[in-house]
């Protein structure tokens, strides 16, 4: 009885195929129950198996089938084209085991000491970021000081800033928005240009004007600044200076994540 019922229990999901053995679960014959039960049946009666399930072991498989078979969704993502204009490519749907309604299907094979081919629980989840709402893409052309803003791949707004000296240029490439600060501290980077300066706290003076947005591009991000006259110009230390209502304009329509492209044009 206890080798018949200990048979392997057979799962699928997406092409995959694998068993486990009812018992690497918990799970065994209720040996005392099941001829207690057949003892009493009435001749010809079918007598079912009982079986005895370790709830705990079998939610723990639940949840390592989830960690192993849950598929993350891909937001959308963008590109420039040759016009250095954005171009948006979809996101990819993503595949979330739910361990609870695993769990029960689990259980309710083993209980019932049948083998019908189990297939996990699972839900889509949609990306966060869709080509229809990927929100504000931002391109500086390092080369002619400008920024432009797109709002998905539709041109939005184009400002003058200020990008980095010659000794210290602004870096090109494919970078994001990883830091946003309202009425930010300055704090003295690690460069020989800043030896010996101190912080310098939020209000008239500081350095990065009322709006701060920080690229994963290190010790760079784009800001405010008192020095307007620097706006049009290769002046900065390697942000991107911008007038502060700008700044505070562009701080209000980026969010963590928001792409920023820096090109040589």
């Amino acid at each position: 009885m206890s080798w018949s019922y200990n048979r392997p229990v057979r799962f699928v999901f997406y092409g995959r195929h694998w068993t486990i053995r009812p018992a690497q679960l918990g799970a065994k014959v209720d040996v005392d129950r099941t001829i207690g039960h057949a003892l009493q049946a009435q001749p010809g009666q079918s007598v079912r198996v009982i079986a005895s399930v370790d709830q705990d072991r079998v939610a723990a498989y639940a949840n390592e089938l989830a960690a192993r078979l849950s598929v993350a969704p891909q937001d959308a993502t963008a590109t420039l084209n040759s016009k250095l204009t954005p171009v948006l490519h979809p996101g990819k749907p993503g595949l979330q085991v739910r361990p609870s309604a695993t769990a029960n299907r689990i259980d309710g094979a083993l209980t019932l000491a049948r083998r019908p081919l189990i297939r996990p629980a699972a839900k889509t989840i949609a990306p966060t970021s869709t080509r229809k709402n990927f929100g504000t893409v931002v391109v500086v052309h390092r080369g002619s000081n400008t920024m432009h803003v797109f709002a998905g791949t539709r041109p939005w707004r184009t400002f003058k800033v200020a990008t980095g000296q010659a000794i210290y240029p602004t870096p090109l490439g494919s970078w994001h928005v990883a830091d946003m600060q309202r009425n930010p501290w300055w704090i003295p980077p690690d460069s020989p240009w800043a030896q010996g300066l101190k912080p310098i706290p939020p209000g008239p003076g500081n350095p990065l004007g009322t709006r701060w947005m920080g690229l994963n591009a290190p010790g760079v991000g784009m800001h405010g600044t008192p020095d307007a006259a620097s706006i049009g110009y290769s002046a900065s230390h390697g942000c991107i200076r911008m007038y502060v209502p700008d700044a505070e304009w562009l701080f209000g329509h980026v969010r963590i994540g928001t792409p920023v492209f820096i090109v040589a044009a």
